[in-house]
């Protein structure tokens, strides 16, 4: 398969990969077809999805099967008005209808909304307004209902929804029940029916850390630009299983259950668990055999605090992580309880993986590792200069609006003023500050808004969060800047505390952090300021919102 889109597959080292991967474009791209019904053909019972739930009962889907059942489901949205170009907007979590509904409105042209069932009315009603959708999917929970049942009246534009599940209230079409009374056959469009290349393929929603939610659009290259993301950092395999532990809500899903797991041919292992458990994710990667794993640091965090040593983790070759900044003591921590590195990776709900630590180098525990071949990326300083080996800047992609990088976003749908802040001179400014060391590594510090300045220093948190979490108490930490009459600002530490091992919140105790910070990195940037919570501020995708505190502390 991916034959097909790259000219060559394997390099000699990071410098040859960076100078010479190129990805080929079809006229007519659609993931969809040129794909998943591609494999089909070629093997129509070569495995593709491999679910399990919380009770874990599994079910084996091949290409074929997704083939049909896709058709089935293109047929029956048909069925009910959708054309090329309709928005649906799908909350449908791990639910096997999911990639269903995904690969059916790839075929037809629909765009594609992933969200999350957290959504609450205000969210729903946002997203349908802000996007013009005209069809909502949903699972059958009874507070998502009521909180979509209460957004119709403001959302004009939805004329249907749908429901998978047993439970569905009254008034909703039964999606599960309806595709598969369709036929299984589906006459692919032609000429301008058919959506390819630079049609508008699925919007994501940002997390709305700052304002609302940006919406940002991707077109039907955007699976290409994640063969990288899936081949070349988290080393999937064809005909292995892969898990990338994520809601389908999420950029994530993108990233790590779908396009580049599919076009290198690998086995996407789906979770769909009600609640996170700690144990629970354990025993499933164990019985899975998992080959290749993928999560967000707070997940391994949470895992590191079991004991790993009653777990079979023999068949896993590589484990990835991203969403977040990895802490050293955490890579360190499962390192030392597994025997196996986390391979970090960055991007953005916007691109494709951008910075990640290939196979090329030796990884430095830390570092997010070396910039991507896909993009033309560069780090630039507040005048717009680039940077030298050791100075801190801003992530680049050069050229964007140009050359228009396979995996990079279109633009802010319906969104002039932020698409001017971002886009300038053609160049796409992501917003996240690091540094490069004389190897190459990068060094990720923040979103430009979280640095702190105080008394003339720059301190990004994520080096303070990393030493404190080094130290047993701490749980999970915020680094902030709070504002001082005398320096400006000065670093401010939210913690949560493990609690299980026995820490309380007392002054001896946030002395002793503030002592174990100034022996661990530099003493000008340890936190004058602590302050124990039971829980941090996080968005409806599980990142903490610094701004939250930053807007409490200046209130």
């Amino acid at each position: 398969m991916l034959e097909k889109f790259l000219p060559r597959q394997d390099f000699n080292s990071y410098e040859d990969f960076k100078a010479n991967y190129r990805v080929t474009v079809p006229a007519t791209f659609n993931f969809a077809y040129d794909v998943m019904d591609a494999w089909a053909e070629q093997q129509d019972d070569k495995p593709a999805l491999a679910w399990i739930d919380d009770h874990e009962i599994q079910e084996n889907y091949s290409f074929g099967d997704l083939k049909r059942l896709s058709n089935q489901a293109a047929n029956w949205f048909v069925s009910q008005g959708i054309r090329k170009g309709d928005v649906v907007m799908l909350i449908l979590k791990q639910r096997v209808d999911v990639w269903i509904a995904m690969i059916a409105l790839h075929k037809i042209g629909a765009v594609v909304i992933p969200a999350t069932y957290q959504l609450t009315t205000k969210d729903i009603v946002y997203r349908c307004n802000a996007a013009t959708v005209a069809m909502i999917v949903a699972i059958d929970d009874a507070e998502l209902a009521g909180y979509i049942r209460a957004a119709l009246p403001q959302a004009p534009s939805v004329k249907n929804v749908a429901g998978v599940g047993d439970k569905l209230p009254a008034n909703w079409l039964d999606f599960r029940r309806g595709y598969q009374a369709m036929p299984t056959s589906w006459q692919k469009p032609t000429g301008e029916a058919l959506a390819c290349l630079h049609d508008t393929m699925l919007i994501y929603f940002s997390s709305g850390t700052a304002g609302m939610p940006k919406m940002v659009l991707h077109d039907f290259t955007y699976p290409l630009g994640h063969i990288v993301t899936a081949k070349y950092w988290q080393g999937v395999q064809d005909g292995k299983l892969h898990m990338t532990a994520s809601d389908s809500g999420w950029a994530k899903f993108g990233w790590g259950k779908i396009y580049g797991q599919w076009l290198c041919g690998a086995v996407i292992a789906a979770y769909d668990m009600d609640h996170f458990v700690p144990q629970k994710m354990l025993r499933i990667i164990q019985k899975m055999r998992l080959t290749t794993f993928c999560a967000p640091p707070t997940i391994y965090r949470f895992l590191i605090k079991e004991n790993l040593a009653d777990y079979d983790f023999s068949s896993i070759k590589q484990c990835s992580i991203a969403g977040e900044p990895l802490n050293p003591e955490v890579y360190n921590q499962w390192l030392k309880l597994t025997g196996l590195p986390l391979v970090e990776g960055f991007g953005q709900t916007e691109s494709s993986v951008l910075i990640a630590n290939f196979p090329w180098f030796p990884i430095k525990p830390g570092s997010t590792g070396k910039f991507a071949p896909v993009y033309d990326l560069e780090l630039l300083d507040e005048q717009g200069r680039p940077c030298e080996d050791g100075s801190e800047g801003t992530i680049i992609i050069r050229n964007a609006a140009k050359e228009r990088f396979v995996g990079l976003f279109r633009e802010y749908y319906r969104d002039p003023d932020a698409m001017a802040r971002s886009w300038q001179d053609g160049n796409y400014s992501t917003g996240d500050v690091a540094w490069r060391d004389e190897d190459g590594y990068i060094w990720f510090l923040g979103r430009n808004d979280d640095v702190i300045k105080c008394s003339g220093y720059r301190i990004g948190p994520f080096e303070v969060e990393s030493a404190l979490m080094e130290h047993p108490a701490v749980l999970e930490c915020a680094v902030t800047a709070a504002p001082d009459p005398v320096r400006g600002q000065v670093v401010k530490a939210t913690i949560v505390l493990a609690k299980n091992r026995g820490y309380e919140p007392t002054p001896e105790l946030a002395k002793a952090l503030q002592e174990h910070v100034k022996h661990s990195t530099a003493p000008y940037k340890y936190p004058r300021i602590v302050e124990f919570v039971d829980a941090l501020p996080k968005s409806i995708s599980g990142k903490i919102m610094r701004k939250s505190i930053r807007e409490k502390d200046h209130a």
